[in-house]
Parts: structure tokens; sequence; C-alpha cells
């Protein structure tokens, strides 16, 4: 669990658990941004046992600045989070209450979902996976999270 006290925009973090390895690579390059302290980083793997794993995931999702959603066909097709992940975040996108990110990790049809409308990253929305480097690709995603943590962080100090 994240400890509210803790400076820097929440990250909440939306994959198919299909795509764990992928997450686990994006973990990794989070982690610089988690180090100097810029952010927090928020996953269901971060439940601990007797805890009630929806109530949680809800709660951490409502408490997000930033809510990265992890897009493959596994992403898509589950029922989970489409319903409640997704749905949640798409609300606060509108309300304006949070920043949600598409991250395309493998190919599929995604253009007539609602987070279509969303700028998505890599660049271009080209697939991680179909990057013949992944560290470029796993780059990019985090300079991009790094450019939005800065522009939330320069609207917080601003007042805005």
């Amino acid at each position: 669990m994240i400890e509210d006290s803790k400076p820097g925009p929440r990250i909440f973090v939306s994959y198919a658990h299909e795509d764990e390895d992928l997450k686990k690579e994006l973990d990794k390059y989070l982690k610089v941004l988690k180090r100097s302290g810029k952010v927090q980083v928020w996953n269901d793997r971060e439940l601990i046992g007797g805890q009630e794993w929806d109530e949680t995931i809800t709660s951490e999702l409502n408490k997000a600045n930033i809510i990265l959603l992890l897009i493959s066909v596994d992403f898509n097709a589950s029922d989970y989070i489409f319903e409640k992940e997704l749905a949640a975040a798409m609300k606060r996108h509108e309300e304006g209450t949070a920043h949600v990110v598409p991250i395309i990790l493998r190919r599929c049809e995604w253009r007539n979902e609602a987070y279509a409308k969303l700028q998505a990253l890599p660049r271009n929305a080209t697939p991680v996976t179909e990057y013949a480097n992944r560290d470029a690709a796993f780059t990019e995603i985090a300079v991009g999270i790094e450019k939005l943590v800065d522009y939330i962080n320069a609207g917080i100090e601003s007042g805005a």
C-alpha cells in the first residue's frame, strides 16, 4: 500500500496478468522515478494477504493522478478491467481528475476503445513487442511518463 504522506504523483498501473513480464520490465524503467521521489507506483501485486482486493484496487485507482493502461488483447478482453478499472479511469479522465495514458504493449485492435482518443506511448503507438530493441520502447515510455509527472508537478507548484 502507498503511504498518503509521500510526495509526488501517484501512478496506478492497470494491466492483464498475462502481460506480467512486460509490466515487470516497465517497473524497472519507473524505478528511477520512484527512487528520486518523483512518483509513487501501485499495481495489484502490492496487495497483501487479508486485504479486500476489489476495494483496495478501487481505492488506489481513485487516489492516482496518473493511470497507465497496459494495452494488449488480454487487457481488452478482461471483463474486470473493462467494467471496473477502465470505466473508472475514463470517468476520472473526463472529470479532469486523472491523466490516463495508454501504453501499447502488444499488437491488438484498440482504435475503437474509449481510450483511443488519448495520446498513447510509445511514440506513434508502436507496440513495445514490435520494437527491435525493447529498451528503446521502455525508455520512450519512461521519458513520456516523466514529462507528464513534471507537467503535473508544475501545475501543483503554481497552484493550478
